[in-house]
């Protein structure tokens, strides 16, 4: 990983760091997830391909909805905007290999720690609301989304990433056609003038400079469809293992999360000090965080934090609690939250899988109280 600010386009960015340059990839630190709205200067990037072309007049961006649907439909977005009730949510977006690197043996993909997520107000139309007005036909089952940045070759012959969805996952409310980010047009590196903000699910869904959605009598399969792409054993598999014949299933909702947003980690304190104010964020993919738990004794005793109310569903739940401290000398804080459903962070990873999706093991943060040894 590193920082390196000779990079045009991460230019704004706060202490990002990079996983990959082509495409480009970087995550954000723990410490930069502190606020409840995640600052566009803190909000992680993800690209499957290359950048493409600007536009000149975001207004005049189109998108096309066509396939199994009775009205196919071509819309600029000053018409989805004039046509459609704008709406805004605060949600979260998580790359499906958030937390990849905690795996052994190393799985294959961007080495992401837990900075690979944000929590930003989009601004945008329901896809529902469109999607409605095409009139899906009984043939309908799943949505085909396409972008217009070019595969990481620089062709544009073929997508860079195609995913899709259930349609009903793509008729929820909350599932938008984003062109704005925290109060501001859409930046152009987080896929404006018009993405997909899909929450709960994996961010690959969430396709940047939107250009089409097709709607399928089928699962799709376009690049990110098929093979181990976005897939996970159905039961779990011995870390390293091989998957061939193993039945696979497509990662939909995303695993139960928290991680310690202050203090950072290696952070320091006086000696004597016996009381330390923690705080962070906890969220659960289509499902509610119910609690979140802190330990300094390595898991034998937990406090519950208190959770603040959601500003809507997709809202991260911020939490905070003050912890005891057992004395002076170095010691560890680990967050575990827990979902509607009761699953509950593992201590450490489960479900390896070759291409390291879901990886939500405890977040542990090293702190020292006194002066280090």
């Amino acid at each position: 990983m590193d920082r390196r600010d000779d990079i045009p386009e991460l230019r704004g960015k706060d202490r990002l760091s990079v996983l990959g340059r082509v495409p480009l990839v970087a995550e954000t630190p723990e410490e930069g997830l502190d606020d409840p709205t995640t600052p566009v200067a803190r909000f992680f990037v993800r690209n499957n391909g290359l950048l493409p072309e600007p536009v000149e007049d975001p207004e005049t961006w189109s998108i096309m909805v066509d396939g199994e649907v009775e009205h196919p439909l071509r819309l600029t977005l000053a018409e989805l905007k004039s046509r459609f009730a704008v709406k805004t949510f605060r949600m979260v977006l998580e790359c499906g290999g958030n937390g990849r690197s905690f795996f052994t043996p190393a799985a294959e993909g961007n080495a992401w720690t837990n900075g690979g997520v944000g929590c930003a107000e989009w601004t945008g139309i329901s896809l529902a609301d469109v999607l409605r007005a095409a009139g899906p036909k009984p043939s309908a089952v799943y949505t085909a989304h396409y972008g217009a940045d070019p595969d990481k070759s620089g062709s544009r012959d073929a997508a860079s990433i195609s995913r899709g969805m259930r349609l009903a996952k793509a008729l929820e409310e909350h599932t938008l056609l984003a062109f704005a980010m925290n109060g501001e047009p859409l930046p152009f590196l987080h896929g404006g003038p018009l993405r997909l903000v899909v929450p709960g699910w994996p961010g690959s869904l969430s396709q940047k400079w939107l250009t089409r959605i097709w709607i399928r009598d089928r699962e799709h399969d376009g690049p990110g469809m098929t093979g181990l792409s976005y897939r996970v054993p159905v039961d779990p598999i011995s870390p390293g293992s091989s998957v061939e014949g193993i039945p696979l299933r497509i990662l939909e909702s995303m695993p139960v999360r928290s991680i310690v947003t202050a203090p950072a980690d290696g952070a320091t304190y006086p000696a004597g000090t016996r009381q330390i104010a923690i705080r962070g964020a906890a969220w659960a993919g289509d499902d509610t965080v119910v609690r979140v738990a802190l330990s300094v004794d390595r898991g034998k005793t937990w406090v519950d934090a208190t959770l603040e109310p959601l500003c809507n569903r997709y809202d991260w739940a911020r939490w905070a609690v003050s912890l005891a401290v057992p004395g002076d000398g170095a010691c560890e804080i680990w967050a575990r939250a827990t979902d509607a459903t009761g699953r509950t962070q593992p201590l450490a990873p489960e479900n390896w899988n070759p291409n390291g999706y879901g990886c939500n093991a405890v977040h542990r943060v090293a702190i020292t109280v006194g002066p280090a040894i």
